[in-house]
């Protein structure tokens, strides 16, 4: 069985062509992220950025000053991890039945 070398490069050129797909959809899938019971919610998009912070205006006291960043930070970690898991799960959608299924393989932080 000779090994098909142009089909390879076509395979090649398929994933690459879905992987930039994929990528432009992340900015499109966005995760939230909530601390505080609500009272802070960050969202975060499919490449990881933070794109909106809510606040609610209850905590800005001069009371709660000291427990705002870490609610800040509790919710937008929240946020980012929950993106990241769209974005993996977006990327091995994308690809499916393109790349075989490699133990390891993690496509997560492909062009992030």
């Amino acid at each position: 069985m000779a090994f098909d070398m142009m089909g390879m490069m076509g395979k090649v050129k398929e994933l690459q062509d879905k992987m930039q797909q994929a990528q432009t959809q992340l900015q499109h899938i966005t995760a939230t992220g909530e601390a505080g019971g609500g009272l802070v919610k960050a969202t975060a998009n499919g490449h990881r950025h933070l794109v909106k912070l809510d606040i609610d205006p209850s905590l800005l006291t001069p009371e709660d000053r000291e427990m705002l960043p870490d609610l800040v930070v509790a919710a937008a970690n929240k946020a980012l991890d929950a993106a990241a898991e769209l974005a993996k799960q977006e990327m091995q959608r994308q690809t499916s039945g393109l790349l075989p299924n490699i133990p390891g393989l993690d496509l997560s932080n492909f062009g992030g």
